[in-house]
């Protein structure tokens, strides 16, 4: 018996819930599917479908060997896809992490082009501001902006910039007052990002100085464009990215103030990195992508 033939065939037996369904999806006969079917039955020494003379139900020690058969076939899959994957065209599935806006707003509307350009290549994008594991969420490449990784289980490679201006609403502006100087957002309700870190500073980088601000207000959060929303609501001063916040402004939403300073929370930096694990070098997947992302950020 092949026992991958019959692997597959009882997977898909499952799938379609009947064998005459699983033989029309496979293209061949159902009485082969029944026999190979059988055959593992027979091998494992125990049932894992049952019969009726009306539908195909899996057994309890059928399902847990079907979630077994599955991961091992998907397996075998991404084996065939990591060795197709280099050669010279881009094929099989590329699971890619990137910040949630970032990915709604810079990414999604360009992916169809990408996927035009490559025909064999799939994409599954995953959205999350939280730093993403490469190895345990199973993720071929991650975006991350504002820091890099500089170790080597991890290779980082940069793909772009942006900068993070300081913005109000107009209206908040009217009641607060302007700030002038970074040391007047001391006095203003700032809405900030959650950096899961206890202090919350601001660095203002000058022509001839560096101030680092700990600054306060009632609202922070881990989506940035909750922040947005409350600085058009006229909630207060944020520090957002400019391609997060470029439109608002100049659409006259939003006032960036400040702008002979470069800011940044902390000591982050400016840099857009893709990262992904050192077994992936060579990659046609993560290389296409990579100079997608280039391309984007460019323009």
């Amino acid at each position: 018996m092949d026992k991958l033939l019959a692997l597959k065939m009882f997977v898909e037996t499952v799938r379609c819930g009947g064998y005459s369904s699983a033989a029309r999806k496979l293209g061949i006969s159902t009485s082969s599917v029944t026999r190979q079917v059988a055959g593992l039955e027979s091998e494992l020494g125990a049932s894992l479908l049952n019969r009726t003379t009306r539908n195909t139900s899996v057994t309890v020690a059928g399902q847990g060997y079907f979630e077994k058969a599955v991961a091992i076939l998907e397996a075998l899959d991404e084996a065939d896809a990591v060795i197709a994957d280099r050669g010279s065209e881009a094929q099989g599935r590329l699971r890619v992490s990137v910040p949630v806006e970032f990915g709604r707003r810079i990414i999604a509307p360009h992916l169809n082009r990408l996927l035009e350009r490559y025909p064999g290549l799939e994409i599954s994008l995953s959205l999350s501001d939280e730093v993403t594991d490469l190895l345990s969420q199973q993720i071929d490449v991650s975006v991350r902006l504002g820091s890099s990784v500089v170790n080597d289980d991890i290779v980082s490679k940069p793909v772009g910039d942006f900068q993070r201006w300081v913005v109000a609403s107009p209206d908040y502006l009217m009641r607060a007052g302007l700030p002038r100087h970074p040391r007047d957002l001391l006095a203003h309700q700032c809405l900030r990002f959650d950096y899961r870190t206890a202090h919350h500073n601001w660095t203002f980088q000058g022509e001839e100085e560096v101030l680092s601000l700990n600054v306060q207000g009632r609202l922070q959060s881990n989506n940035a464009d909750i922040l947005r929303e409350a600085a058009l609501a006229g909630g207060g001063v944020t520090l957002l990215a400019d391609w997060l916040v470029r439109d608002d402004v100049s659409e006259g939403r939003l006032t960036r103030v400040l702008e002979q300073y470069e800011a940044n929370p902390g000591s982050a930096s400016t840099c857009i990195n893709a990262l992904y694990l050192p077994n992936h070098r060579g990659s046609s997947r993560i290389n296409v992508f990579i100079a997608f992302l280039k391309e984007i950020l460019g323009s």
